[in-house]
């Protein structure tokens, strides 16, 4: 049996699965009061980085800190889930988080575990984080791939084409994939917090490391070409899913970007 250990994201204190495959983690840690989970400024970190950088704080602690056959990144409020129907209260949903037991079948049929694909439909993955969010950094992130890392620049380019893509920074990896994979993305973002010194957005939107990273997993997975499956979200919260979708046609129609996470 393969020793797996997974990180859960939080910024504050919430209810966490019982399974002991997941370690919450205290994100942002740096300068906060104690929660009562491990801290992500414990050991080699970047915690001060988190209202820049979001869970990304947490995949970095996780790879420089924890030894374990396989490797996750989840969130307080967003796990893996093998259900079809896992219910709609939270507590009916922390029953069907995704089980030690359920994660060593699945990674029995490929190294690498990643949340079904967020589709788009009616625009592609470039134009839609263009329309919500500032561009500028997503460009940037395009340029230092094309003069560091010359071979991952096609799929890159395929952002400008793709209307899918696995999103919210989950994942759970071999170990040795995600050393590959950090040592790979997070060397990008320190050269763009170089080239985005000058830029100056409120506070959600200068979290968009985090935000890029997301569109740059799948170039990492579909470059490496490495083999991986997918499982369904569970959203421990209720998605208003009106607001959503009339802030994706205000985005896309009105040029209005987004000012807040849904």
């Amino acid at each position: 049996m393969s020793d797996i250990k997974i990180v859960v994201a939080a910024h504050k204190k919430y209810k966490m699965p019982e399974d002991s495959m997941y370690l919450p983690l205290h994100v942002g840690a740096a300068g906060k009061d104690s929660i009562g989970f491990e801290r992500d400024d414990n050991g080699v970190n970047i915690s001060v980085k988190n209202p820049n950088y979001c869970e990304l704080t947490g995949l970095y602690w996780a790879w420089k800190n924890l030894e374990a056959d396989y490797i996750g990144l989840v969130h307080y409020r967003r796990y893996f889930t093998v259900a079809g129907n896992p219910g709609k209260t939270e507590e009916e949903k922390f029953r069907h988080v995704l089980s030690e037991s359920e994660a060593q079948l699945l990674l029995l049929k490929s190294p690498v575990v990643l949340p079904k694909k967020r589709n788009y439909y009616i625009e592609n993955l470039y134009d839609h984080y263009k329309h919500s969010m500032y561009i500028e950094p997503l460009d940037l992130a395009g340029e230092i791939i094309h003069e560091k890392c010359p071979e991952y620049y096609e799929e890159f380019l395929k952002l400008h084409k793709r209307t899918s893509a696995h999103m919210f920074n989950m994942m759970i990896m071999r170990k040795d994939i995600l050393d590959e994979y950090c040592e790979w993305l997070f060397p990008i973002l320190e050269e763009l917090e170089n080239r985005t010194s000058s830029l100056k957005y409120d506070a959600f939107h200068a979290r968009f490391f985090g935000r890029v990273s997301e569109l740059l997993l799948d170039v990492f997975i579909n470059t490496k070409k490495y083999s991986y499956t997918e499982a369904r979200v569970l959203d421990m919260q209720k998605i208003n899913w009106l607001k959503k979708g009339t802030s994706f046609l205000a985005a896309k129609f009105f040029g209005k970007k987004y000012s807040k996470s849904f």
